[in-house]
């Protein structure tokens, strides 16, 4: 018998939406924290190679000797071969500019004509002091990525300076090549986090069959709950057989400890109960009767599912014994009751054939009748417990009623009283009648049924012990 589990829906943002939403969330802060600070790095790592760039370029210029001996051998000249070999130079460096001036910081070549002969906007001081400077500064041409180095002449003095620069622009073009690959990758591991997050989101529905986190915080509580006041026994089973929880009451019935998370077969349940955990095992609707430990068990087997899928197996274990033993107490007493009223009967019909022979005045009859009576009950005397008097006596008259003749046998002998009476006289009961009702069915004429007891010490045994918890204040 399946088991559907449904839960109703109460919000109408799930918890899996708002974890899929933070990660999402995090995930484009990150990609973007990232593009940012990949982006400032690239900046500056663009800034410094073009700063490197116009440095060796400038180096390139100041090593040829001929610049040197042109500054020195007259005054600037925007048609001069300073300006010239500047231009040749800038071309080909793919540079913004190539500015050479003399010692002063007077300009003998730029890319403006009209500005050779006036002295650079920027201080020159470093390069003329024999050093090599790289910076980013504004000039007459704008911001642009400078390095500057001092001009030598034949004998290593300093005669001037050389000062290349790159443009801005030139950085940006190359950092915004840059971002727009970055922003590619960025956009991919997006599209890859998207697609893992949709698979996990999947997963964790899979995982959850659906339940939102105020649901199965619901099915804890009702979990401990009903497994804490259960009376019945409860074990429930993955899909695959394995045990994954028995309570405190299961335990108790079945007299052994569960090793939960093993297999049914090794996790030290009984065999017959490890059975019922098989996947593929049917369960009868009432359920089955298992005898464990001493314990009658009724076992019932619910399969449970949510939305078509195999959850697997719970047993519901219910402690069956004292309802056996008042069934057959029951059926102890309704045998007993049964004699009785075959006996009664039976002593019904001897005193209405008594008191006819009384009223006949036939007493030597009646008195042998009596005396048969007599005789016949006459056999009471090695018995002692009342309850076995009364179901020989009662079946003395049921077994009168098939005619047929119930004896006892002279070496019967039972003395004091029985441990267990119930026991005792529904075993003999269900003895005699079969015995009985094969003497009625038999050739032998007369029929008759011969029982012979005898009393074998005293043992106490499992129902003494039964009797005596139902009954603490009675003898037994």
């Amino acid at each position: 018998m399946p088991v559907a589990l449904t839960r109703h829906r109460r919000r109408s943002w799930n918890w899996r939406a708002w974890v899929m939403a933070s990660v999402s969330l995090l995930v484009v802060t990150v990609v973007a924290a990232s593009l940012v600070a990949a982006l400032t790095a690239a900046r500056d790592t663009i800034a410094e190679q073009s700063e490197q760039r116009a440095l060796a370029t400038a180096r390139l210029v100041a090593s040829d000797a001929r610049y040197a001996v042109w500054v020195l051998a007259g005054p600037p000249d925007p048609a001069g071969p300073v300006q010239q070999a500047a231009e040749q130079a800038r071309i080909e460096g793919e540079v913004l500019y190539v500015v050479v001036t003399d010692a002063d910081g007077v300009r003998y070549s730029h890319p403006s004509a009209d500005l050779i002969g006036e002295k650079v906007s920027t201080d020159p001081s470093a390069a003329l002091a024999g050093q090599e400077v790289t910076a980013i500064e504004q000039g007459t041409l704008g911001r642009s990525a400078r390095g500057k180095v001092p001009l030598r002449d034949a004998d290593g003095q300093v005669v001037g300076t050389v000062s290349v620069g790159i443009h801005l622009s030139t950085i940006d073009e190359h950092q915004r090549r840059l971002a727009a690959m970055l922003m590619l990758v960025g956009a991919g591991a997006l599209g890859v986090s998207f697609v893992l997050l949709s698979l996990l989101s999947r997963s964790l529905r899979r995982l959850t069959h659906g339940l939102e986190l105020g649901e199965m915080a619901d099915l804890l509580r009702e979990h401990a709950a009903v497994l804490a006041g259960a009376l019945d026994g409860v074990i429930a089973a993955d899909a695959s057989g394995r045990v994954r929880l028995v309570n405190d009451a299961a335990r108790r019935y079945l007299g052994a400890e569960v090793t939960v998370g093993e297999p049914a077969d090794a996790s030290g349940l009984p065999r017959e109960v490890a059975a019922l955990l098989t996947p593929g095992a049917e369960a009868p609707e009432p359920g089955w009767l298992v005898v464990v430990g001493g314990r009658v068990l009724l076992v019932r087997r619910v399969r449970a599912e949510r939305r078509g899928r195999d959850l697997g197996t719970v047993l519901v274990l219910a402690d069956r014994t004292d309802l056996d033993d008042l069934g057959r107490e029951l059926e102890a007493t309704r045998g007993l009751t049964d004699a009785l009223r075959a006996q009664a009967h039976e002593f019904t019909n001897r005193l209405h054939a008594l008191a006819g022979m009384l009223h006949l005045g036939l007493f030597e009859d009646a008195e042998a009748y009596l005396d048969e009576l007599t005789g016949a009950a006459s056999w009471s005397h090695g018995v002692q417990d009342p309850y076995l008097n009364g179901i020989l006596s009662a079946k003395t008259a049921v077994a009168s009623e098939s005619g047929v003749e119930l004896r006892v046998s002279d070496g019967t002998w039972v003395e004091g009283r029985l441990n267990a009476p119930l026991d005792a006289v529904t075993v003999i009961g269900n003895l005699i009648d079969n015995a009985i009702r094969a003497a009625a069915a038999g050739t032998r004429t007369p029929p008759w049924v011969e029982v012979s007891l005898l009393s074998d010490g005293t043992r106490p045994g499992r129902a003494r012990d039964r009797q005596r918890r139902r009954h603490p204040r009675g003898g037994a």
